[in-house]
Formats: structure tokens, sequence, C-alpha cells
């Protein structure tokens, strides 16, 4: 239960604040001398991320629910939802195509901590980079989508921060922060459902499941749910009040640490 619970809060902090929550894992697990905790926690843990999503922009997933299948809805609310929906596929085309050609390459860096420690530096460095990056309020068009695709795609490494890579090009693009923000974590939502639904289905394809109690799995996933929430919150605020780069000195420092103090794989 002890490891759940690192992992779970690990899992809610790290997912939406701009700090690679697979960068973590892999260090942690790394010097706690944790097992891999099984394809249903990890399932679990991304269900509870999720759930953070969906309540959070609860108000904004309902109206392109209603723009797109409601009656009532009129043809500039179809038209926005339907835009909306449209870029959030075009985002996800960069990082389907990464995962396609380059998966095994992907996952044989999971076993490397000194890699993650310098990608976790690569990533604070993008993200003191983003002081710098004027304020504007350009809306995520299809280019834009792309762009922020394809810094998805890079976070794909582990210790490379999926929302900080996808909010740092949206920023240097002019998007709005708040609208950044909004777009960075619904374009996440097709990559983990997707990213559920193949772990799911290797578990029955002959890939034996680990025996893990529901109880604990549902523990997990109610921890990653409530820190994720409150985690979004945070990195919202901290669009806002302009002071988001100073996540870059953590991961750098804590990069740093990593290649000095964790032993080579």
């Amino acid at each position: 239960m002890f490891e759940i619970t690192i992992l779970s809060i690990l899992q809610g902090i790290a997912e939406f604040l701009p700090i690679s929550s697979s960068g973590h894992l892999v260090i942690f697990q790394h010097l706690l001398g944790m097992n891999d905790p099984g394809m249903r926690l990890d399932i679990c843990l991304h269900a509870g991320t999720l759930i953070s999503i969906f309540v959070f922009y609860a108000k904004s997933i309902g109206s392109i629910f209603h723009g797109c299948f409601s009656l009532s809805a009129t043809s500039e609310q179809r038209r926005e939802s339907w835009h909306l929906v449209l870029t959030l596929l075009i985002s996800s085309i960069p990082a389907v195509l990464g995962y396609i050609f380059f998966s095994d390459e992907i996952k044989s860096l999971f076993e490397n901590a000194k890699m993650v420690g310098g990608l976790l530096m690569f990533t604070g460095a993008v993200l003191l980079g983003t002081r710098y990056i004027p304020r504007n309020d350009k809306r995520v068009g299809f280019l834009r989508a792309l762009g922020m695709g394809v810094g998805q795609a890079i976070a794909l490494l582990p210790g490379v921060s999926r929302s900080g890579m996808t909010l740092a090009a949206a920023r240097s693009f002019g998007v709005k922060p708040e609208k950044a923000a909004e777009f960075s974590f619904l374009m996440s939502t097709p990559l983990i459902i997707g990213g559920m639904i193949l772990e799911i289905a290797k578990s029955f394809g002959g890939t034996e499941i680990d025996a893990m109690p529901w109880s604990h799995l549902a523990f997990g996933m109610a921890i990653a749910a409530f820190v994720g929430y409150y985690s979004l919150k945070i990195l919202v605020k901290a669009l806002k009040g302009k002071w988001f780069w100073l996540f870059g000195p953590y991961c750098i420092l804590a990069g740093l640490a990593t290649l000095i103090f964790v032993s080579a794989p």
C-alpha cells in the first residue's frame, strides 16, 4: 500500500505540473527499489488523472458535446465545437506516429535513470526559456495544434514533461496561457484513453496481468484523481501569475541530482 500511495501521489502531481511524471516514476522506482507496479495499477493511475481532467474542465467538455451533438446548438456553437475536435485530433498525430515508429527505442529509455536525468534537465531549460516569451491572445488553429502535438510527441521520452513541452509550444505561438492549458490537457485525453485501451488489450493478449486487489487499485485511482485536480489548479495559477518558468530550475536540479547520485543502469 505504501508503494501505491507514493506512485499515486507522484502520478497526480507530475502528470500535470511540468516536471515529467514518467521521469519521476522511473527515478523513484530506481531509488526506492520498487518493483514494476503492474499493468492494472498503471491503468488505474492514468484513469485517475483522466478523471481530474474531466472534472476540472467539465464545463468546456460539456460545451463541446453540446455543440457537436445537441439539436439546440446554434450553427456557431457547432462550428466552434467541431473545429476544436478537429484540432484535438490533429494535435494527436505526431505522438501517435512517434509511438508507432519508435516505441521500442522509447521503452528502452525507461530502464536508464541517468538518461531520464539528462532529459529532465532539457525540460528545465525549455521551461526557463518561457520566461522570455511575450504574452499574446491567439487562437489554437490547426498549425498551432500540430506544433503543440510535436511537443507532446517529444514528451514520449521519459524525463520530458508533456505539459511543459505543449505549454511552451503554445506560449511560443502566442496562445493565451489559460487557453493553452485547457487545450494542452484536453489534447492529452485521446492519448491517455488510447494508452489505457492498449494496455487492457495486452492483458487479454496472453500477457499475464498482475493480481493486485481491486480495493488497492481504487485507492490509488482516487489519490491520483484528487492530487491531479489540485495540481491542475496550481498549474493554471502558475500560468496566470507568470511563474510557470520556475518549474525549470527544479527540473534542472532534479536532473542534475539524478546524474550525480543515481547509479548507472
